[in-house]
């Protein structure tokens, strides 16, 4: 299944995609939030589709594409999660995870417009391979249980303003967490539609030119351990975010470094989870 969401900001209705078109769920669910998905509702979902006699209108084209989860509980984030990445970014290989929170407001839809924040020089981009859970989990026993957990994946724009981010002191949070920097979408993937979520090519460009090139099959720390690592550590809920690093190329890993400005136009793309686009302004 690809789960969609649309309307307007902070009133969007839940949807799904089915060969190429969206299709409006919102006469059976409320939302694609934590209620729905700590109450089987995936497996609900599923069976509404599986009768033909159940009829969800298509959604017009010119409706805007929200972000495919609503507002969760918590976006939590995994910093190197790739080699190459560590390297150019100047710091060492982890040999655990290295983990920050954004705030949950920076959520916003795949094709809505960034704001480059107030006294900004240094906003970037990273794409990356973000998880949604389907239940609570804490403690968990060993990496099955919490593959379990997983109810899909999406692409995240994990957005960076690297002043605030490293050179500013304190947490990494105050750079990842300006307003807009956190487009999720354009739809969410139940694992079942994905070969090998170990296996999914990466690709950002800007203004068209090509900008990072990976592969989820270099990250250091595979979804299901991330998970279950995370849990040892603090509550997990249904519907939380966990976004899993990004892959060599960014801007501030350039010679010179190269920053987003007002007019450029971002692209991001994760086979098998669709196509991102924002325009900075």
């Amino acid at each position: 299944m690809r789960l969609v969401r649309f309307g307007e900001k902070n009133n969007e209705k839940p949807g799904v995609w089915i060969d190429g078109v969206r299709k409006d769920c919102s006469a059976h669910f409320d939302d694609w939030n934590k209620d729905f998905f700590s109450n089987n509702g995936l497996q609900e979902l599923q069976k509404l589709l599986d009768d033909g006699n159940t009829v969800f209108p298509e959604v017009p084209s010119n409706i805007r594409w929200g972000a495919c989860v609503s507002r969760p509980n918590m976006i939590l984030c995994v910093g190197l999660n790739y080699t190459d990445h560590a390297i150019e970014a100047g710091m060492e290989i982890p040999t655990e995870p290295v983990l920050f929170m954004k705030a949950t407001n920076t959520l916003c839809g795949p094709y809505d417009n960034v704001s480059i924040p107030k006294l900004s020089q240094k906003t970037d981009w990273e794409v990356e391979l973000a998880i949604v859970l389907k239940k609570d989990l804490v403690y968990s026993n060993n990496e099955e249980e919490a593959l379990q957990a997983i109810g899909g994946y999406c692409i995240m724009h994990d957005v960076s303003e690297r002043e605030f981010q490293v050179e500013r002191g304190g947490q990494w949070v105050k750079g990842k967490s300006c307003p807009g920097f956190s487009p999720v979408g354009p739809y969410l993937v139940t694992p079942d539609a994905i070969p090998d979520v170990l296996n999914l090519n990466m690709n950002l460009t800007v203004n068209g030119e090509e900008m990072q090139n990976g592969n989820t099959k270099t990250m250091i720390f595979k979804p299901s351990f991330l998970i279950h690592y995370i849990s040892q550590f603090m509550q997990l809920e249904a519907g939380d975010i966990i976004t899993t690093g990004t892959p060599p190329g960014v801007g501030f890993g350039k010679t010179p470094a190269v920053y987003l400005r007002p007019g450029d136009e971002v692209e991001l793309t994760i086979e098998h989870l669709g196509r991102q686009k924002q325009l900075f302004v």
